[in-house]
């Protein structure tokens, strides 16, 4: 199975001036934790509710800070084509819920989220959830892990 037989294709993107009001206004619109950011038809990050709440509002940002302020700008993504199963362990070694997914021109069509991968018929859920759900790691945002 192919990541585009699974990955979600309506996803909304925001751009990196836009505020992070906006940006948590559009998540809650779509029901989503988790918003692309686009520049000039290009993916150059991502910002989540937590950026908002830890690198924003934790750290006296006000409301109206631009998403590039807060986002993070190491995207790492899959492409449409890929194996599924080994998306999932992608997924599972990199400890993120979520991916956006590009086509081979690196254009956004789409996000692979754990969901996503619980409804296909693989097992890569499993194995994805299991890496997502150790604690820490690169990703953590913990003042000492960004020090």
């Amino acid at each position: 199975m192919r990541v585009s037989d699974c990955m979600s294709r309506d996803v909304r993107v925001a751009t990196p001036g836009q505020t992070i009001r906006d940006a948590a206004r559009t998540m809650a619109e779509i029901d989503a934790g988790v918003l692309p950011v686009g520049e000039n038809d290009r993916l150059i990050g991502m910002i989540t509710d937590r950026d908002i709440a830890v690198r924003g509002v934790g750290a006296g940002k006000g409301p109206d800070t631009p998403v590039r302020d807060v986002m993070s700008a190491e995207v790492k993504y899959c492409f449409e084509d890929e194996d599924l199963e080994r998306c999932a362990q992608n997924m599972a070694e990199l400890r993120v819920r979520r991916l956006p997914v590009l086509s081979r021109e690196k254009r956004l069509v789409g996000m692979l989220s754990l969901g996503d991968l619980a409804k296909s018929d693989g097992d890569g859920s499993k194995a994805a959830l299991r890496g997502v759900s150790k604690p820490g790691g690169p990703h953590s945002q913990s003042q000492s892990a960004r020090a």
